[in-house]
């Protein structure tokens, strides 16, 4: 036995594992203080429940098999944000609205992407369901940065994104192919194959970078003002945690929103290469096919470990063979954590620890 995992899967030693309990912690309590309740849905459900639980929301990442008992098609989630509309739209369909819920849960993707490689991660996060106004959705980033913060991430920063710009912008000028392409090409930069479809559009290539200079750009190219309403929520929604975090803005990003509708945003921490979460407006579809909007966040733990940020000071309390036990359960009560010889000749430094209970109390080594 070699002790090798799939590839995309990875165990997390100490002290990792503790730093991503900790941090987990701190932001479901971050968002416990706003009110957002947990919920803890199942590894797996019905595939065809978990596919149809958000408008446009894609399943192409999950892994599928048949469960043995009902023989139907079940699904390990890709992502909690589909399962927790479900549980809003179903059991909780009867709670006044908004319904505030947070989770936290391992989720499992088909394929790893190059720019992530993990497969199984851990996700936590938060969702507003019943509202997506640009209060509903001030709550949700302040929420999110908050709870970043309580973790230990600091240098954060916020990339937001308009998912629905183009078709509110486009109306019927555009077919549906011709539209799908524009926005590609809008995502890739490709100044060329925009102009080919339309160069009329080619102001929104510009129109990203730091937040103010890219939303002046935007407000310049909307003459119609078709935009008004909605740059004036962002920019209400940005200036809520601007103290807090640098804001970036690329009003035509698509990779990652495939179901986000008004608004979408990225998560950044100083450090780590790539997203370290994800938010936004989107849709649940309820079960009498009509739709409720929802905003909402989720974190990766993962990429926010590797980068060694959350971790915290690894500090513990060596306690001499035959110490009290009064006295070991007095120092937890500080806060300390404590390693109790259990033989007379084992050392501080074998059982890893940073202080030594000595005879005036605990001494650093």
């Amino acid at each position: 036995m070699t002790g090798l995992l799939p590839e995309g899967f990875h165990d997390r030693l100490p002290p990792s594992a503790d730093a991503a309990a900790r941090l987990e912690a701190e932001v479901l309590r971050v968002a416990r203080g706003y009110g957002y309740e947990q919920v803890d849905p199942p590894l797996a459900e019905f595939a065809d429940s978990l596919a149809g639980r958000l408008k446009a929301g894609r399943m192409e990442q999950a892994v599928r098999f048949v469960d043995p008992v009902s023989q139907r098609t079940l699904a390990i989630r890709p992502d909690i944000t589909a399962q927790v509309g479900r549980i809003a739209a179903t059991r909780m369909g009867h709670h006044p609205r908004p319904v505030r819920l947070s989770y936290a849960g391992p989720v499992l993707k088909l394929r790893a992407s190059e720019l992530r490689p993990e497969r199984a991660m851990r996700q936590i996060g938060a969702e507003l369901i019943g509202l997506d106004s640009v209060a509903a959705a001030r709550e949700v980033t302040a929420v999110a940065v908050e709870a970043l913060q309580a973790a230990g991430i600091d240098r954060i920063a916020i990339d937001f994104t308009l998912p629905d710009l183009l078709p509110a912008l486009a109306g019927d000028t555009l077919s549906s192919d011709a539209l799908a392409t524009l926005a590609e090409r809008l995502d890739a930069k490709d100044a060329g194959g925009v102009a080919a479809i339309d160069a009329r559009y080619l102001p929104l290539i510009e129109a990203a970078g730091p937040f103010d200079a890219a939303m002046t750009r935007l407000r310049a190219f909307d003459g119609e003002g078709l935009l008004t309403s909605r740059l004036d929520g962002l920019a209400e929604i940005a200036a809520g945690v601007s103290p807090h975090a640098a804001l970036t803005l690329d009003p035509t990003e698509r990779h990652g929103f495939e179901y986000q509708s008004w608004l979408g945003f990225s998560l950044f921490a100083g450090g780590v290469r790539n997203e370290i979460g994800r938010g936004g407006s989107y849709m649940v579809l309820r079960e009498d096919g009509s739709e409720e909007p929802a905003v909402g966040f989720s974190l990766y733990v993962d990429p926010v470990l590797d980068a060694g940020l959350g971790t915290g000071k690894r500090e513990r309390l060596f306690l001499p063979f035959g110490t009290d036990a009064e006295t070991a359960k007095t120092l937890r009560a500080q806060g300390w954590v404590t390693v109790a010889a259990l033989t007379d000749d084992d050392t501080p430094e074998r059982q890893l620890c940073t202080h030594v209970l000595g005879d005036i109390g605990p001494e650093a080594l």
